[in-house]
């Protein structure tokens, strides 16, 4: 008997193989490894896809691209030639199986990348001899239970899977190509303009705490405080008060008396422990402790779920059920020094805190037991982390003092409250928060205190920015994108240049793009309608609905969509090019007008001048410069950073160097090709090439010669 395995990565295809039982062989095929594994006359292949071997594609070129087809991903996208050879492993190495296991991760993209494998790299008749493998670790157990327990195929996810990609497809490529279409109609410029269905919606987001800040009036106030002895501070039990009349009656009465302690309060309560991780609140807080993006943890957890050191990261659940084995884990952990001293203080039975969201697909994210050897630095700080989550959730409830005290001075009434650990609980294994020790001081009611009362006059401020953690978190709350998705959509708003920095802001184009589209397509920017159809996926997951119904309603809002755009191209295209080059603009061209970036549809951008043609300035960029708001001292043009490692040099690869000739001067014979070395001026200042450039591209520094 002959079965073929498919795994989604290479590195899974090894931990599936070598769990097993048989004797395993690595072998090669065109430069793919894959794996042999021979058991009682029976033969298991396990072979690897990277990640998506297709993707969709228009069957023709017509204006709007509602006719797709799967196609080798290779074809489609010349930057992933590599894929072919995967593919042609797959074809190869699964003829004449008798069964095929599919074994990708366990949610709607992996179901999706092992199905796509099957069906068109195996054939289709291989999907009837096809069944499924279901864990949420990549440890030797987990592996060999889904193996001797396998289950079917669920097809409904497929076709969610499906959906979902045709959906994408077919709101991004066909919108962005209208609105790119529409610039070139009304400008004859090409600009590379993006939206989609579930980016646009984020984007709008964005663009209104954009414009509810921009429009924010800050409005005075005051907050009066009493200073008591030295090391007491009272508030008003007002708090914030906007009429100044209000702030000069409170001070009057207030001035020349003592406070009156009238009722101290003390009590006590409790801080339950955290929830186990989930995707989004993994994210969250690793960006509130290390400043990780949201797509950087989503990388991190998923490199550490292939390792083995952690479960599958892509879940929505805050359980963990008692098959993972809770005494298990725990027990492997306290291997490690740190970890043991931690789990040593858990009490038995080992019952976790659990949230109400769940993930039919897999539990809430937990460490294996596997402790890794050697990890870098920022890969070793999110599995702490996890690590130490996992522990917490078994803790004891902490124990918090409070002391909250009443005084009057005059007839105002002042508060303050103090706060003291009296058991730490939970927060003994979980190190990332700080933890309350406030001072009490030495009052009793009825006591009199001396002071001054004062005011402090503040402003109000305007709505915080979303930074990418809280935007996952606005995301997740208003059901748009998925736990999967989310991180990648945000990446992809700041490639597109429509926003920029930590505390995000969305620059011009972002901006005018969304008015644009609200003002003449406003069914783009509606989360109403994406969050329709994210429930729409859902139901097709859930059998509730088909596929082919809901591909044929997105057809008929992206018609709609389109007819606004072709119905109103040019002033589209118009208002679109403006903020594009508003945008785009890096800095002052000698002639005195505008320099701004411009993008190419056949090649690199490049930095060239507003008033061409009578200005026909320009200037190369190298591959992947970040043009910089420091000015060059000589030229008064930007810097650029570029290279690697990153250096510094003026825009203009000249600059400094005007009226200096190429010296041309002779200063050896190049070791690789025998022909003459000559001195040569760059970006990077002099530099040893050889003659026979660009045949030979032998080059060194100055220095190193």
């Amino acid at each position: 008997m002959h079965e073929v395995i498919i795994c989604e990565k290479p590195k899974a295809s090894e931990k599936i193989s070598t769990a097993l039982p048989g004797s395993v062989v690595k072998k090669n095929y065109k430069r793919v490894p894959y794996y042999e594994v021979e058991d009682n006359g029976k033969k298991t292949t396990v072979l690897a896809a990277v990640g998506h071997l297709y993707s969709l594609a228009p069957k023709n070129r017509k204006k709007k691209k509602f006719d797709l087809e799967w196609v080798p991903l290779y074809e489609k996208d010349k930057t992933k030639k590599y894929t072919k050879n995967y593919v042609d492993a797959i074809k190869k190495l699964s003829k004449d199986a008798d069964r095929f296991i599919h074994a990708c991760d366990y949610d709607i993209e992996g179901t999706l990348i092992g199905y796509n494998a099957l069906k068109y790299a195996c054939g289709p008749e291989s999907l009837d001899k096809t069944v499924r493998m279901k864990f949420s670790t990549l440890t030797d157990e987990d592996i060999l239970e889904a193996y001797d327990n396998p289950i079917s195929l669920d097809i409904s996810q497929v076709d969610s899977g499906i959906a979902r990609h045709v959906l994408d497809f077919l709101f991004g490529v066909n919108i962005s190509k209208y609105l790119t279409d529409a610039v070139m109609k009304s400008t004859q410029r090409y600009i590379q303009l993006s939206a989609g269905r579930v980016q646009t919606p984020t984007l709008s987001i964005l663009v209104n705490r954009e414009k509810e800040i921009n429009e924010f009036i800050p409005e005075p106030y005051w907050l009066i405080k009493a200073y008591l002895g030295g090391e007491i501070t009272a508030d008003h039990k007002k708090g914030k008060i906007f009429e100044r009349s209000d702030v000069e009656k409170i001070l009057a009465d207030c001035q020349n008396k003592d406070a009156l302690v009238t009722k101290i309060a003390l009590r006590k309560s409790k801080k339950i422990p955290p929830f186990p991780f989930d995707l989004g609140s993994l994210q969250s807080e690793a960006y509130s402790l290390f400043g990780f993006s949201p797509k950087k943890t989503q990388q991190i957890a998923q490199n550490l779920y292939a390792e083995g050191y952690t479960s599958y990261p892509r879940t929505s659940s805050q359980k963990l059920p008692k098959s993972i084995g809770y005494e298990k884990i725990l027990k492997k952990l306290s291997n490690n020094a740190a970890y043991r001293k931690a789990i040593s203080k858990l009490k038995k039975p080992y019952k976790p805190r659990e949230g109400k969201k769940t993930d039919e697909a897999h539990p809430s994210i937990h460490p294996t037991g596997i402790i890794p050897k050697k990890l870098g630095r920022d890969y070793q700080k999110l599995y702490e982390l996890i690590v130490f989550r996992f522990i917490s959730v078994f803790g004891e409830d902490a124990l918090v003092e409070s002391m909250k005290t009443d005084l009057s001075i005059g007839k105002q009434i002042f508060t303050f409250t103090r706060k003291r650990t009296a058991k730490l609980g939970w927060q003994e294994q979980y190190p990332y928060r700080s933890v309350e020790n406030d001072e009490f001081p030495t009052i009793k009611e009825g006591d009199n205190l001396k002071g001054d009362v004062k005011d402090e006059e503040k402003h109000t401020k305007p709505p915080a920015r979303y930074n990418q953690a809280s935007l996952i978190r606005e995301l997740e709350k208003k059901g748009l994108g998925t736990k999967s998705t989310r991180a990648n959509i945000i990446s992809i708003l700041y490639d597109r240049k429509y926003v920029e920095g930590k505390k995000i802001k969305v620059n011009v184009l972002g901006e005018q793009l969304i008015d644009t589209l609200v003002k003449y397509s406003q069914k783009i920017t509606s989360e109403e309608l994406t969050r329709e159809f994210e429930t729409k996926l859902e139901d097709i997951q859930k059998g509730k609905t088909l596929k082919e119904k809901i591909i044929e309603e997105a057809k008929i809002e992206i018609d709609s969509i389109l007819d606004d755009i072709e119905n109103n191209k040019l002033v589209i295209g118009e208002e679109l090019y403006k903020a594009y080059r508003e945008s785009m603009i890096v800095g002052e061209c000698k002639c005195g007008k505008n320099l701004i970036l411009i993008s190419s549809p056949r090649g690199n951008p490049f930095v060239g001048c507003s008033g061409y043609p009578e200005c026909k300035s320009t200037y190369s960029l190298p591959r992947g410069a970040i043009i910089l708001k420091t000015k060059c001292e000589k030229c008064g043009l930007p810097l650029i950073s570029f290279g690697k490692p990153r250096q510094r040099a003026c825009l203009d690869p000249k600059c400094g160097k005007e009226g200096k000739e190429p010296s041309n001067e002779v200063v050896g014979e190049c070791p690789d090709c025998g022909n003459q070395l000559i001195k040569r001026s760059g970006r990077y200042g002099e530099f040893i090439g050889c003659k026979g450039f660009p045949k030979c591209r032998f080059t060194k520094s100055i220095e190193e010669n």
